[in-house]
């Protein structure tokens, strides 16, 4: 086939970082992003290109097209991490071609028709994954092994905020098939029975009038020494305060617009806590070779068996996403996906 130079795309307006503080959610995308044709490069030797067939919004995905991630845009490149497609070029990774694999996309995003990855970020998947769970693959599950890995390093129990999540989910599950007790954490009540079927041993409820004392109640009980963090509330710094000596609060992600207070400094001298951050691409590339085989494997065979699954709120053709994303990730019922 004939191997195209443009494709349609979700790109973005302009590059760099944002010159303010971002909030985790936009009013509008349309500051940040056009639907428009951009240019594909050539492919340097180790890429592929891939026909899109799907594509999540992560949080990470809202930070990064204002400008507030952890790494520069790139202005007239489509936005999106990852997604799920089939290579239909490739230069000198010809194993992968007609492939249907999970992908970032790293030398363009992922909401367009086509994109640019590196090969050695490129996963073949397996027949019985599909095409919903490929597209969500590996940033929130490689980021979940990773991070129930770090919680079993502190004990038994941890804590695990924002646990409604599509990530929440996926850690509750893991971590109660390896035989740990997490205690999850939400702001709104109405999914505690659902969040106990996923696997969490407690749920807290923070904006619960009975929220500190039922806290203290469950630390006192389980002895938690990992807070696994996505939101950066100051109910999230009030319970890493209650917790035992040697805790570590583990930050990967900044859902709340309001910084917390760390009222108790002394914790951190005498008491030998400790607050670290997490961002899974620090943690793909430092990690050995072998271990993230293992992790793609694992994941690969809780999703192919229905272990894992990926919950959808709303699937938007391209040309609606530009104004159809916002309201739908405002449900908070699954992930949106863009179909190109």
């Amino acid at each position: 086939m004939t191997q195209p130079t443009t494709t349609l795309a979700l790109a973005l307006r302009e590059g760099g970082y944002a010159k303010a503080p971002t909030p985790q959610v936009p009013d509008s995308l349309a500051p940040f992003l056009d639907l428009r044709e951009v240019a594909l490069p050539p492919l340097v030797p180790g890429q592929v290109l891939i026909e899109v067939i799907l594509s999540p919004v992560n949080p990470s995905d809202l930070f990064f097209v204002q400008g507030g991630y952890g790494q520069p845009r790139v202005q007239g490149h489509a936005a999106g991490f990852e997604g799920v497609g089939r290579v239909i070029a490739t230069n000198g990774a010809d194993a992968l071609l007609g492939q249907r694999v999970a992908f970032l996309g790293t030398g363009t995003g992922a909401w367009a028709q086509h994109a640019i990855a590196d090969a050695t970020l490129c996963i073949p998947l397996d027949d019985a994954v599909s095409d919903i769970d490929g597209a969500a693959l590996i940033v929130n599950p490689l980021t979940a092994v990773a991070l129930v890995e770090r919680a079993r390093s502190g004990g038994q129990a941890f804590v695990v905020n924002a646990a409604s999540s599509q990530l929440g989910r996926l850690i509750l599950g893991l971590a109660r098939d390896e035989g740990l007790t997490a205690i999850a954490v939400i702001r709104r009540p109405g999914e505690e029975d659902a969040l106990r079927d996923a696997g969490a041993a407690e749920v807290l409820v923070t904006n619960a009038p009975d929220f500190r004392a039922q806290a203290a109640t469950v630390l006192k009980a389980h002895k938690p020494r990992v807070l696994l963090d996505a939101v950066g509330d100051q109910a999230t710094a009030d319970l890493f305060f209650a917790m035992p000596s040697g805790a570590r609060w583990v930050s990967y992600g900044k859902m709340s617009d309001d910084a917390p207070s760390l009222t108790q400094m002394g914790q951190f001298i005498f008491m030998d806590k400790h607050i670290e951050g997490f961002w899974l691409s620090r943690w793909l590339p430092s990690a050995p070779a072998d271990r993230v085989a293992a992790v793609v494997k694992q994941v690969q065979t809780r999703f192919a068996t229905g272990t894992w699954t990926t919950r959808v709120a709303a699937e938007l053709p391209l040309h609606q996403a530009l104004d159809g994303i916002l309201p739908a990730y405002a449900t908070s019922t699954g992930k949106v996906m863009i179909r190109p």
